[in-house]
């Protein structure tokens, strides 16, 4: 009886060690599929084949240790800053650029991870790294940073930085951020814009002396001889617009919304009254005014800078429009591209001005904006003054080819004569009043399509 009970408790425990075995063994397949799908279908046994699997995936981890050190010495070499926060915006690692750039000491390398406010006073970039976050999307921002400093008396000699973030958004809500510094474009840009408005203040006085001494000539000259003088006052006079222009440019960028004269304006009575002083120019070409909107719609606005804006789009408008053709000027308003209810705050008027020329070429939609931008007119007009000097046997005469520069002349292209900054000075005052402005070819007629976008309600910084 003792005999038959030990056979079986022996079978038994040898039925769970088999069962046990075979479990190990699945799991083990498992595993091994999983490690390495190739091996497991191999001829070889299971503990070659696990041991196979673990000497690649030993190799495998080596490369990517080695990727992994080359990216980050990339990263530590780059010449623009690199840092990466986690999901609590705390500070996980940064290059020298970045530390650099924001001043932040080397004894945070390794350390336990702090928060990236704590170690720099930057809330722009705070909110970039937020936005980046909620958003899911790479965000771009740039703002000009000014590194805090413990000691008063190194704050004369602290450089400030113009910086430009790139956002990434990473796994684990984490994010990236790449910093660029802009400072030696912004202090570019702000030497030619000095250069520009001195050299504007020298011209001013020199062309109103010579408007002034043709004028006095005008009369005094026989008939045949007017002419000439004619000329040179129109063209006196144009350079005097190009002056004032470079000036009120300069000083608008200067100042930007800071200089605001705000107060409640009709912005259909102003489109009006703007027309109204355009037509004796609009009723040469025959051309009208085919308005589409409300008949009143008051805003917080500064009048004479919009009124400025409202003849740099109209005349625009009606040098390139063809003879006996509308104007068309819509206006409307709709909610912002954010905007989660239809409050006041949330609604954007919207002014569209559409001509029926030949429109812009695409490839000048991105520059019609900047200043002295028109498609690139000189290359234009020295080819046709050459066919013309060809045809005509190089005998031009002044008369001829001051009629052929002339604004007034129909040629129906984009191309004609101007300053260059009409369309720059009406971007310059959208974005004082927070607005913003687009360029493009109107689908049904082929002309310019101009849009302008102004917020109904001005932002709380506008208001003072």
């Amino acid at each position: 009886m003792a005999v038959l009970d030990f056979l079986v408790g022996l079978a038994i425990g040898l039925s769970l060690l088999g069962w046990q075995r075979s479990r190990a063994n699945a799991r083990l397949k498992k595993i091994l599929h999983n490690l390495q799908p190739s091996i497991a279908d191999s001829p070889f046994s299971l503990a070659s084949q696990l041991s196979l699997a673990i000497t690649q995936q030993q190799r495998v981890q080596q490369q990517l240790d080695e990727q992994l050190d080359t990216y980050s010495r990339i990263l530590q070499a780059a010449p623009i800053g690199y840092l990466q926060v986690d999901d609590e915006n705390r500070l996980l690692w940064c290059n020298t650029q970045a530390r650099k750039m924001l001043g932040i000491s080397q004894d945070t390398h390794g350390a336990k991870p702090r928060l990236l406010l704590e170690l720099v006073r930057s809330y722009e970039l705070d909110d970039l790294i937020e936005q980046t976050r909620n958003v899911g999307q790479p965000c771009r921002r740039s703002w000009t940073f000014h590194p805090a400093s413990s000691d008063p008396t190194n704050l004369s000699r602290q450089q400030i930085y113009t910086l430009q973030g790139h956002g990434i958004p990473l796994a684990h809500k984490q994010v990236g951020i790449f910093l660029e510094s802009r400072q030696d474009l912004s202090m570019l840009m702000q030497q030619r814009d000095r250069w520009t408005s001195d050299l504007a203040h020298e011209l001013k006085t020199p062309l109103t002396s010579i408007r002034l001494v043709a004028e006095t000539l005008q009369t005094r000259l026989d008939p045949p001889l007017q002419g000439w003088v004619d000329r040179l006052i129109n063209e006196t006079i144009r350079l005097s617009t190009l002056v004032q222009d470079l000036l009120d440019l300069s000083r608008m960028e200067r100042n930007s919304s800071c200089n605001l004269q705000l107060k409640t304006v009709d912005l259909i009575r102003l489109i009006h009254s703007v027309w109204g002083s355009l037509e004796p120019l609009a009723r040469r070409k025959q051309l009208h005014l085919d308005y589409r909107g409300p008949e009143q719609l008051l805003m917080q606005l500064d009048e004479a800078r919009m009124h400025r804006l409202l003849i740099n789009l109209l005349d625009n408008s009606i040098k390139y429009s063809p003879p006996q053709h509308p104007i068309r000027i819509q206006v409307g308003t709709e909610p912002l591209p954010s905007a989660a209810d239809r409050s006041p705050s949330d609604i954007q008027v919207c002014l569209e001005v559409i001509d029926f020329g030949t429109g812009f070429p695409e490839k000048a939609l991105p520059y019609v904006f900047e200043r002295f931008y028109r498609a690139d007119p000189s290359r234009s007009r020295l080819a046709s003054l050459e066919g013309m000097s060809t045809a005509e046997g190089s005998s031009i005469t002044l008369t001829r080819v001051s009629h052929h520069l002339s604004d007034d002349s129909p040629t129906g292209g984009q191309i004609q004569g101007g300053s260059g900054l009409g369309l720059a000075i009406v971007r310059q005052i959208v974005e004082a009043h927070h607005g913003s402005v687009s360029a493009s070819n109107h689908p049904e007629t082929g002309g310019a399509w101009l849009q302008v976008r102004l917020p109904l309600c001005p932002p709380e910084d506008l208001e003072q």
